[in-house]
C-alpha cells in the first residue's frame, strides 16, 4: 500500500492510545490488546493509528500480538488533525441519572479538553462519595472511548466534581469565560468577539441557575449568554454551546 493510499485511509483504521512510542516502535498494552486481538482479529501487517495522548498520531502496523501486549512498526509520524486550537474547560451541573454519559460522550467528540462535574443549588442528583468515585471512573473510560472514535489527540480530563463555590478557586481571569444562561438574551457573538486559547464554560442541571448564582458568576468576568429562545435540555445545552463555540473560532 503506497503512502499516499495511507494518508487517505487512515481515517479508517482502528485507532488506540498509547504513551509507550519508542524510535521506530510502539506498544499497546491493557484493556486494548483484546480488542485488537479479540475483537477485531487484527493481524500481523494490519495498520491502526496509534496516538501519544499529547497531540501526536503514528501511522502504524502491527507487528507481533503476545500475552499482555502488541507490537506495532511506525511508518509514519505526524501532528494531530483534530484537535481545537483553543482549550474548553467545562463546568457542568450535575444531571440526573445517566445524562452525565451522554453528555461526556458528545463533549469530548465536540472537541472539550477538560470536564469538571459541580454542584449547583438546584441540582438534584447528589450521589454519595462512594457512587460518585465509581462514576468518574466510568466516565473517564467512556471519555477515553470517545476520543479514540472521533480522532482525539488527546484524552480529556473528567475531574473530580466540585462545588459551586469553588469554581472561583478554580477559574483565572486569563481565561475566557462564559455562562450560557437561560435568563440571558444576548448571544454568544455578540457578549464575547475575540476568544483567549483557554475557555471556561458553565452549563446549569435540569433546574437552571439560581439568580445570585449567575450574579457571582458575572462577578468573576463571566459573560451571561443565551443559546436561543428554545428551551434545551441539559444533555442538549453543553452540545449545542460547543458546537457553537468551534464554530466561532474556526474549529469544526
Amino acid at each position: 500500500m503506497g503512502e499516499i493510499e495511507l494518508k487517505q485511509e487512515r481515517w479508517r483504521y482502528p485507532r488506540f492510545f498509547t504513551e509507550n512510542v519508542a524510535d521506530d516502535t510502539a506498544i499497546v498494552s491493557g484493556e486494548d490488546v483484546k480488542h485488537i486481538t479479540s475483537v477485531l482479529r487484527m493481524k500481523q501487517g494490519d495498520i491502526a493509528v496509534l496516538c501519544d495522548g499529547h497531540g501526536t498520531d503514528f501511522l502504524a502496523e502491527l507487528v507481533s500480538a503476545e500475552s499482555g501486549y502488541c507490537e506495532f512498526k511506525i511508518l509514519e509520524k505526524s501532528p494531530n488533525q483534530a484537535e481545537p486550537d483553543i482549550r474548553v474547560r467545562l463546568f457542568q451541573a450535575m444531571p440526573k441519572s445517566d445524562k452525565m454519559d451522554f453528555i461526556v460522550q458528545k463533549a469530548v467528540e465536540c472537541g472539550v479538553s477538560e470536564i469538571i462535574p459541580i454542584f449547583t443549588k438546584r441540582c438534584v442528583s447528589r450521589p454519595d462519595e462512594k457512587s460518585l468515585s465509581k462514576k468518574l471512573l466510568r466516565w473517564q473510560k467512556i471519555a477515553k472511548e470517545a476520543a479514540k472514535q472521533c480522532g482525539r489527540g488527546i484524552i480529556p480530563t473528567i475531574d473530580k466534581t466540585a462545588d459551586f463555590s469553588e469554581i472561583k478557586k478554580l477559574v483565572s481571569p486569563e481565561n475566557t469565560g462564559i455562562l450560557f444562561y437561560e435568563c440571558s438574551t444576548v448571544p454568544l457573538k455578540d457578549a464575547v468577539s475575540n476568544f483567549k486559547k483557554n475557555v471556561d464554560i458553565v452549563i446549569g442541571s435540569e433546574g437552571g441557575f439560581e439568580p445570585s448564582e449567575a450574579e457571582e458568576l458575572q462577578k468573576l468576568g463571566f459573560a451571561a449568554v443565551s443559546l436561543g429562545k428554545r428551551i434545551l435540555r441539559c444533555e442538549t445545552a453543553p452540545i449545542a454551546a460547543l458546537s457553537v463555540l468551534m464554530n466561532m473560532t474556526g474549529n469544526m
